[in-house]
């Protein structure tokens, strides 16, 4: 922390806004600061789990279904570790279980004991003894060993979460006893997994298999989705377990979503493939992402996150309304290193948000802009929150072409937010911040060597890397730079870092695989063709009204998801229709994605809107609304990509940067509307209609519709200028007669 008595005034400035440590990861509500022995080992193994993937992407591959197993295993056992059942209480003591809590934990405790005893044996009788036992072979004296293990693993799972619940964790520091049988029993799971991989992927899903396999997959279905409640809340639960009862009601369901309906042990074990958890979702989060999220714990270890929010401070804080705009400039910055909407708002919004309503943005104001800003960090390259990483898995597109399309949605997207931010700025004649109050800019650009990084990190992208390797190069890069500041990185830090990656990974990982299972029942069912197919009928019609509908879907299935699993299900869902008619792999997949990231701020489900809400201390319904219209001019962008497919650099040059222009005026012109201020002067009614009309026409994007909007803005712009100067000569007439 700065020292108050420091004499320089930069250190001054840095005290008063608050800089430092804003880009530190702080502890959820749920989330356990363990200390002691059982805090190192969590520690270190975390340290191990970012290790094992960092040796296994660029060392030496594990098998792809093993490490996938591996991968969502280990989440599972952290993040239990870490993560409680419920909201913790900090300065509650620990109290002793009491006599009812032992009538639940001895049985519960036997049964994964046996379960862990069971597998033991299997793998030893396998492996030093040479006995095969498939799982419903008996084993010895008539004992099916595999099914009683199945059968105990899973009611032992049942009966530790219910008391998760039932006996909520009394002590931060301490894991839970229920939480302990939970780690135990995803390791289970992939250890059995594991021990019959080789008919797995031959019979999982086919009527091959047994009650054994759908216990087991069943086992690790819920244990999955315990954990994804506990790091996302219940909005994506509540979606998934509409999905499953989707996949046993469809014989009973009318129209497109009828389906013949699958047993439990062909739909579990289904699920737990390659098609479901260990499918495209978990593909991502175990390569891209805890890479990246790990890159990004080393930009934060090493301080580069603070240098971001201070250079946004230096650059705008001066200007009308200025911790607005630098909460446009620090979300976006921080965006490419963050995984989640709401985690960028707890992040910069802890600084942004008082400073704004200190200037005077009305709370509700202060908390919508921060959450539309924050939300826009999702689509900024090259990182793009984890659902790039996604659709460059499902399209097949390399992922720098992904990246370069990016950069001009996401120019709009924040040019969107700071017009609007400008605006509002200028109709309530707000100011900046005091210039001793913020980062000297020259010593910034000193400093800029700290952006070196992300530059080596889109470089090596481009240069043919792979991401993998443009990401541990990056990586490595930002502990090197580290080593030119107060912050150098030691042993001790990148141990440190190492384990912030794991933690920070823990809530995507859970999501990706619970977004997995989704996927799985779309696919099983192929809900998803049958929409695209109904998808096609209504483009019959009328393109724009198949994309409208297409838009609705999108936001529905996003709401109160994180992005990495709202793009996940939207893109299985919507974009395969958007694609049949006739719209191009990355058009349609970039129009899904978009606005997957605009539901983090689509009342009234809007989890960005929320998490702004409580730091600006207002109704959270009502910061979601405000959020949403400043994020309004965003909504239109996806459209823009289907008639104007060079947002998306797919054309020349000169068709690229016209379309970039007019769009841009577009953005503006539509801000102008929203805000009721044009230029120097306020709007009324009628002319934000006309500036409407002329947002809409000019992005559009054809040469008739630009040349309409640039007409009637200059209409508005000639009626402006005009009432002026009556109003100068009325006043003149006024002074003059007295």
């Amino acid at each position: 922390m700065t020292d108050k008595t420091s004499t320089t005034a930069e250190a001054d400035a840095a005290e008063k806004i608050g800089a430092e440590g804003v880009s530190d990861i702080p502890l959820g509500h749920n989330e356990r600061d363990l200390t002691g022995v059982v805090g190192k080992v969590i520690f270190f193994a975390c340290v191990f789990y970012t290790l094992l993937h960092l040796y296994a992407l660029n060392i030496s591959p594990i098998e792809t279904w093993a490490f996938r197993i591996i991968h969502v295993a280990g989440g599972l056992m952290v993040g239990f570790a870490l993560i409680a059942a419920f909201t913790l209480d900090r300065n509650k003591e620990p109290t002793p279980i009491s006599r009812l809590q032992w009538l639940a934990l001895v049985p519960s405790a036997a049964l994964i004991a046996f379960a862990a005893v069971g597998m033991a044996v299997a793998w030893i009788s396998r492996e030093y003894f040479g006995l095969r036992l498939p799982p419903d072979l008996p084993w010895g004296e008539g004992l099916a060993l595999l099914p009683a293990v199945a059968w105990a693993l899973v009611l032992g799972t049942v009966a530790a979460i219910i008391s998760s619940w039932v006996w909520k964790a009394g002590n931060n520091r301490r894991i839970h006893w229920a939480d302990w049988l939970l780690m135990a029993a995803a390791i289970l799971v992939a250890a059995y997994l594991l021990f019959v991989l080789n008919r797995w992927r031959l019979a999982a899903g086919t009527p091959m298999v047994g009650q054994t396999e759908f216990l087991v997959a069943f086992a690790g279905v819920i244990l999955i989705m315990e954990l994804t409640r506990r790091v996302a809340g219940l909005a994506l639960i509540v979606i998934t377990a509409v999905f499953l009862g989707y996949a046993f009601a469809g014989p009973y369901l009318p129209g497109i979503l009828e389906h013949r309906g699958y047993s439990l042990e062909r739909f579990f074990t289904y699920i737990y493939t390659d098609n479901g958890i260990l499918g495209p979702t978990t593909a991502v989060s175990s390569t891209y992402i805890i890479l990246f999220i790990t890159f990004a714990a080393f930009l934060q270890a090493s301080k580069v996150g603070d240098y971001f929010v201070n250079f946004a401070f230096a650059a705008a804080g001066r200007a009308r309304g200025g911790p607005a705009k630098v909460s446009v400039f620090a979300s976006g910055l921080m965006g490419m290193i963050n995984g989640t909407s709401a985690g960028n708002v707890v992040a910069t919004g802890s600084l942004t948000i008082p400073l704004m309503k200190k200037v005077g943005y009305h709370p509700r104001s202060a908390g919508g802009i921060e959450a539309a800003a924050s939300t826009g960090g999702q689509i900024v390259p090259p990182i793009m929150g984890a659902g790039a990483f996604i659709m460059a898995e499902i399209t097949g597109i390399p992922y720098t072409e992904i990246a370069i399309a990016a950069l001009i949605p996401a120019a709009l997207y924040f040019l969107s937010i700071y017009m609007m931010v400008d605006l509002e700025a200028r109709r309530e004649g707000m100011a900046g911040l005091a210039r001793d109050q913020l980062p000297k800019f020259s010593k910034m650009v000193k400093q800029v060597y700290l952006f070196f990084p992300i530059i080596i990190l889109v470089a090596t992208l481009f240069m043919g890397y792979s991401v993998i390797r443009a990401g541990t190069l990056a990586m490595f890069s930002a502990a090197v730079v580290s080593w030119l500041t107060p912050f150098k990185m030691g042993p001790r830090q990148l141990l440190e870092a190492l384990s912030l990656g794991t933690r920070m990974a823990i809530p995507l990982i859970a999501v990706c695989a619970c977004a997995g299972i989704i996927v799985g029942v779309i696919a099983l069912t192929g809900v998803g063709a049958r929409f695209a197919s109904m998808l096609l009928n209504i483009a019959d019609a009328s393109h724009l009204l198949a994309l409208f509908f297409a838009m609705c879907i999108s936001i529905l299935l996003g709401m109160g998801m994180p992005t990495t699993a709202a793009y996940a299900v939207a893109a299985s869902v919507v974009a395969p229709g958007l694609q049949q008619i006739g719209i191009p792999p990355l058009v349609a997949h970039f129009f899904v994605f978009y606005y997957a990231v605009l539901s983090a701020i689509t009342p009234p489900v809007a989890l960005a809107g929320y998490a702004a809400a409580a730091i600006a201390g207002t109704d959270p319904l009502k910061t979601a609304m405000t959020s949403f219209k400043f994020g309004l001019a965003a909504f239109i962008v996806p459209f823009m990509f289907f008639y104007s497919p060079e947002l998306l650099m797919q054309g020349s040059w000169d068709q690229i940067l016209r379309v970039a222009i007019t769009a841009a005026v577009g953005i503006y012109l539509l801000a102008a509307a929203v805000q009721g201020w044009f230029l120097n002067d306020r709007a009324n009614l009628i002319q934000r209609g006309m500036l409407l009309v002329a947002a809409l026409a000019m992005i559009a994007g054809g040469w008739m519709t630009d040349l309409v909007g640039v007409g009637i803005g200059g209409l508005v712009l000639v009626w402006q200028l005009a009432t002026a100067r009556n109003l100068a000569s009325a006043e003149a007439a006024r002074q003059s007669g007295e």
